[in-house]
């Protein structure tokens, strides 16, 4: 474990090999680079999509809805995206241990409900990371130490260890920060885990924030036609014709616990049977459990859906439990839990928008699009999905989502592996981000370990080893760094479009 979480020279050498010596290859291949990150375009507040439902002093996300929202839904989105950007602090429940205290810190770019804060061109060194601002400027000194691996110019993450004592599987959260010092709080005397020596073990792994626009049209997309979507990729890696080079493409699964009545049918929640799509390893079935697992993990108050505490030292509970409830005294929306909101919120937020002109102009864009489709990369990130008929909602109903995945997940190999399993994934499988706003991100890979295409690309190939086969995504890459320098280079120019 310690080798496999540590990136050994033998690995580096094996990708140095694998790219390097691969048919095809040139010095050329190098020469093609990442255009960056699309500057976000903000929108003036009088001008945000919800400032005629919020009337007074609380600022207003930026943040749309998904086009042709009914009224009703539209003030629910705008009381969830309040609720999303809102601080909570310790007599809101916040901690015992946590990674932040509102959801918009950890999804903050480009806008409220993005992925993690990074830096891009122009920014003037602005985005700081909200983790390094919080801790530098809220604690009592020497209560709550900076971790190495929270930087300022770096991603939000959480930390999960490999291993419990005694070699045990673990895979939980271990937050990053408890509520000793804050506020000015001396009762909770809860220190920070002891990440320099599960680094030196070689047992601590990352995890940054997923972006979670468009999320209530993913939520929307029947299983049956991500399991057809699948079948139909699989029968076009067995029957297509190959090209010269006969390379194989991906196969994929989707995340499946065998109850009962799910007849062996692949990818199906524990409980129900049907597919879980939400999460870096497809480990969450709807917003509202993502929603409500989030506020007790990232955050550390408990609800509804997770009522006990995480950490129930007597001296750390400032609130009630659960912290967080729906509350029958109030009326119209107020009524509603804080993770109800936050689950209308994410349901209802619009889907990324492309900018066919950037970075270098449509035509370069739309010559790397077919590049994307010939060597494979399609055939994980699957371009798009019909939502259902049956949507209650008539703004996510038959809604074509250009998500760019399959929600399958897929072997990556130990290069990637964390040694995390959740559901049926294992610890080399994640499911195959979607792409859609890739043009506004600024890290990339489960655990933000670059922020730069190429070497997100690179990173996709592995060969087995430590327990794991060998990546799936192993000939697309391969493709990848066979292409001429300016094919390259329309590749890089369409993902950034995105």
């Amino acid at each position: 474990m310690k080798n496999r979480l540590r990136y050994p020279l033998g690995f580096g050498l094996c990708m140095f090999l694998l790219l390097v010596l691969a048919p095809g290859f040139s010095a050329a291949a190098g020469k093609a680079t990442d255009p960056g990150v699309r500057p976000p375009k903000v929108t003036p507040e009088a001008e945000r999509p919800c400032a005629r439902w919020i009337t007074d002093a609380t600022p207003i996300p930026d943040a749309a809805w998904v086009k042709d929202l009914p009224e009703a839904q539209q003030k629910l989105f705008c009381a969830g995206a309040v609720k999303f950007a809102t601080v909570d602090g310790l007599h809101e429940g916040l901690g015992p241990t946590f990674n932040f205290n509102s959801c918009k810190g950890c999804h903050d770019f480009p806008s409220t409900g993005g992925s993690s804060p990074g830096p891009y061109p122009g920014d003037g060194g602005a985005n700081t990371n909200p983790q390094y601002a919080f801790a530098s400027t809220q604690y009592q000194a020497g209560t709550n130490s900076i971790p190495w691996f929270v930087q300022a110019r770096g991603p939000v993450r959480e930390v999960r260890f490999v291993h419990a004592d005694k070699g045990k599987p673990d895979g939980g959260v271990h937050a990053v920060f408890t509520i000793r010092g804050l506020e000015g709080n001396t009762q909770c005397s809860l220190d920070q885990p002891d990440f320099d020596a599960q680094h030196r073990k070689g047992n601590m792994i990352f995890r940054i924030p997923t972006p979670t626009f468009g999320a209530g049209l993913l939520e929307q997309i029947e299983d049956s036609t991500i399991d057809a979507n699948l079948k139909s990729r699989q029968a076009r890696r067995y029957g297509m014709a190959k090209n010269t080079r006969g390379f194989s493409l991906p196969i994929g699964r989707l995340n499946i616990v065998r109850v009962g009545h799910a007849h062996g049918s692949e990818n199906r929640n524990g409980n129900d049977g049907t597919i879980a799509r939400f999460g870096w390893k497809a480990q969450n079935k709807s917003l509202l459990v993502f929603a409500g697992e989030a506020y007790n993990v990232e955050m550390g108050i408990s609800n509804e859906l997770f009522q006990t505490e995480r950490d129930e030292t007597p001296a750390c509970q400032f609130a009630p439990v659960p912290n967080d409830t729906s509350n029958p005294d109030r009326s119209g929306l107020a009524v509603l839990s804080d993770v109800e909101l936050f689950a209308a919120f994410m349901r209802y937020l619009a889907p990324p928008a492309r900018d066919a002109e950037y970075p270098h102009g449509a035509s370069s864009g739309a010559q790397g699009e077919v590049i994307f489709d010939r060597i494979g990369c399609s055939h994980c990130h699957s371009p798009s999905m019909q939502t259902s008929m049956q949507s209650a909602v008539s703004a996510l109903r038959d809604h074509d989502v250009a998500l760019y995945s399959d929600l399958a997940l897929h072997h990556m190999g130990y290069g990637l592996a964390d040694g995390i399993s959740q559901g049926q994934a294992g610890g080399d499988e994640f499911r195959s981000a979607p792409l859609w706003g890739l043009g506004q991100r600024a890290f990339f890979l489960h655990d933000g370990r670059t922020g730069d295409l190429v070497e997100a690309i690179r990173a996709h190939a592995s060969p087995k080893g430590h327990g794991y086969p060998k990546s799936e995504a192993n000939p697309v890459v391969s493709e990848y760094f066979r292409l001429s320098n300016e094919d390259q280079q329309h590749l890089l120019d369409f993902l950034r479009s995105l």
